[in-house]
């Protein structure tokens, strides 16, 4: 299983990229100086590039963007962890396929390559990138993503406010009816909340939320769908997620 730290965003209001959590950051990468940035959810591949590398540097990691050409896999082996960062999951997803690197990327961190994500990097994280809250603003050859934990991921959820007039769909009903044709469950990941995965081999040692939802009155980290059950509050230890088997495109 791979080691994992999945950011539901990397920047939360009044603060700089990454502030909210350069500790977890830095006990993830455990002295690691050497890391390779996916900047493809972006549009402008070497501005994103260089804002997250200048962000690292300040703490003596060097960050190599990968390029989305043969380039890549030379950039993933010398890579000690990789960072996949956030923007629009289908134009991240798309140019991972088109290019070849979606296996490349897959393959390296299977083989133990420690991988943090945020935003769209997390939700690739998933088997597919149907719980994506963006705009499919570009056609991936399939919705099919990295597939690293057994769940969807929702970044970013937002708890519906009850003094709203707004009318119009909430992220809950959204996610409801995923479950209505999709028996999978969907891990909701607040603002400023993030999950931590940790592997042996092909195992699932633990999987733990942390950080902190920075939404007003938000009652915890995380929140879970899931078929038949009405959506439950998460916090602390989730490894259980992992042991339930998704069945997509399986009407309820």
């Amino acid at each position: 299983m791979p080691e994992l730290l999945l950011l539901s965003n990397s920047t939360n209001h009044g603060r700089d990229y990454l502030d909210h959590a350069w500790a977890d950051v830095e006990a993830f990468l455990d002295g690691r100086d050497e890391i390779a940035f996916v900047p493809f959810a972006g549009g402008d591949h070497d501005a994103y590039t260089a804002r997250v590398a200048e962000a690292f540097a300040a703490r003596g990691i060097r960050v190599t963007g990968v390029p989305a050409d043969a380039g890549a896999a030379r950039v993933l082996d010398r890579a000690q962890a990789v960072f996949v960062g956030g923007g629009n999951t289908f134009r991240l997803v798309a140019a991972l396929q088109r290019t070849g690197i979606m296996g490349e990327l897959r393959d390296r961190v299977l083989a133990g390559l420690p991988y943090m994500g945020a935003s769209a990097g997390t939700n690739i994280t998933a088997p597919t990138l149907r719980t994506t809250n963006d705009m499919p603003i570009v056609e991936p050859e399939s919705f099919a993503a990295l597939g690293f934990v057994p769940f969807q991921i929702n970044p970013h959820y937002l708890d519906a406010d009850p003094r709203s007039t707004h009318n119009g769909e909430t992220r809950l009903t959204r996610l409801t009816e995923f479950l209505e044709a999709n028996d999978v469950d969907v891990l909701g990941l607040r603002e400023g909340v993030h999950l931590r995965v940790e592997g042996a081999g092909t195992d699932v040692v633990r999987a733990t939320l942390g950080g902190a939802a920075v939404q007003p009155d938000a009652p915890g980290p995380a929140i879970v769908f899931r078929r038949g059950t009405e959506p439950f509050e998460v916090s602390g230890e989730v490894t259980d997620l992992f042991a339930r088997t998704p069945r997509f495109d399986h009407p309820a």
